[in-house]
């Protein structure tokens, strides 16, 4: 199937034309129509397949074709994102496949000014992207009026829910028209029973989209797990580094502490690398993202509050030094690679303080992950019988792990891009990539 069979108005093939692709993912397959056709819609698919596009195209295809309702100069369409990261994505899809039209767009975040935010809303905006508390900074501000919303978009609706929106999320509703009045679109990479109740509470007589089983990572991603000691964890990343020749990877821990840490640490060791996370300002934010994209940086150290909102092309590793305690975000973390069908690694640095997060995490992707012993960093204790030492490590092996830690070196939440369709990897489907704490803030 082609785009050009989807129902898109000209202005729009235009757009998906000139980004290079002609083939729908799955998810676009099948949502697109029945969002074109007025549908309330819950749509579940694995991330990096293409989910912002998937309502992005027939969003602003309705906008386009409908009649204003409202007097109102605020929006008529709202998309709601958990992260400024997603919020800024989400928007620059906006303004990449509505580039022909006549439609204003604005992403609005925390953690920056308000009054450039409220000069554009004064302009007029058709489609807004916000996180939950900025919005409701601006409601409370009345410098917002809702009341001509015609389409509402919750993304990463599963995200939102774990980083505790979910009473901002319900007070957003209630300002909004009745949600028979209006469109209501659910995205989420996966759904729990949570997701499920507050769907049912918003959406109404939905259509239900899956294409791919849930809470599953993706196929092309390959996934190994390096068991290690705690204390011998940054050595081995590093040593990692300079063996295989790494030159891109995102690399995530679970405090900000960490991340800086690490990223000093990599720094110390010749290895370019930036820290992101929930405290960096957005100007820092953008800055780190932008240079890793650009190839500036060998390593992006950060928290899981951009697990969600990285969307690199290409990006060919992704390094878990630290596991998750949410088994769900180890398949958001090692979805930032592999994206689209494009192939990726991900490696996981387990030691056996971690065993109970991998035992969550395989029994939730159903699936046992390859273990990989690096030599010269065999674990004392393995991760399978904890109670069972390894074998002493031989002399040589000794003399080799004081080798590799003289080479290697010291210890130790981004943005942008259109979110799908991506860059064709094959057959002209949208494409990305190969290779490589805790959310909060009702900013972020």
């Amino acid at each position: 199937m082609q785009f050009t069979e989807l129902g898109l108005v000209p202005e729009l093939l235009r757009a998906v034309s000139e980004t290079g692709y002609t083939e729908p993912t799955p998810i676009q397959r099948e949502a697109i129509p029945l969002i074109l056709q007025g549908r309330d819609l819950m749509g579940c698919a694995q991330t990096g397949t293409g989910k912002t596009a998937g309502f992005t195209l027939p969003m602003l295809q309705r906008l386009l074709q409908a009649k204003k309702h409202s007097n109102s100069r605020g929006p008529r369409a709202l998309v709601l994102a958990p992260t400024r990261e997603l919020a800024l994505q989400v928007e620059e899809s906006v303004r990449t496949y509505g580039k022909h039209l006549s439609l204003k767009s604005l992403s609005m975040f925390g953690g920056v000014g308000m009054n450039p935010q409220i000069s554009a809303l004064r302009r007029g905006v058709d489609v807004l992207v916000a996180c939950p508390g900025r919005l409701l900074d601006h409601v409370n501000q009345r410098t917002l009026d809702l009341s001509g919303v015609e389409i509402l978009v919750l993304d990463e609706a599963d995200r939102m829910l774990d980083m505790g929106f979910i009473r901002d999320i319900r007070k957003i509703l209630a300002l909004l028209p009745d949600k028979h009045k209006r469109q209501n679109l659910l995205f989420s990479a996966t759904f729990s029973d949570e997701i499920r109740q507050l769907a049912a509470g918003f959406l109404h007589d939905p259509a239900y989209v899956e294409v791919a089983r849930r809470n599953a990572p993706a196929e092309a991603v390959r996934q190994t797990i390096i068991p290690l000691d705690k204390d011998r964890k940054k050595d081995a990343l590093l040593h990692l580094f300079n063996t295989r020749g790494w030159n891109q990877a995102l690399i995530f821990t679970r405090t900000k502490h960490g991340a800086d840490a690490l990223s000093r640490a990599l720094e110390k060791s010749g290895i370019r690398s930036a820290a992101l996370h929930g405290n960096k300002t957005q100007s820092a934010r953008v800055r780190a993202l932008s240079d890793f994209k650009a190839g500036k940086l060998s390593a992006l150290v950060a928290t899981d509050i951009a697990a969600r909102g990285i969307d690199i092309d290409q990006l060919p590793y992704v390094i878990n030094y630290e596991l998750p305690n949410i088994a769900e975000d180890y398949v958001h973390r090692i979805g930032r690679t592999g994206r689209a069908g494009a192939e990726g690694e991900a490696y996981s640095l387990v030691c056996h303080d971690e065993k109970d997060y991998l035992k969550g995490i395989e029994r939730l992707i159903r699936k046992n992950l390859d273990r990989l012993t690096l030599p010269g960093f065999e674990p004392e204790m393995t991760l399978e019988n904890p109670a069972k030492p390894n074998p002493p490590r031989s002399g040589q092996n000794r003399a080799q792990d004081g080798g590799q830690q003289g080479r290697a070196g010291r210890n130790g939440n981004a943005t942008n891009a259109p979110r799908y369709p991506q860059r064709p990897a094959s057959g002209g489907k949208p494409g990305g990539a190969k290779r490589p704490r805790s959310p909060q803030a009702r900013h972020h």
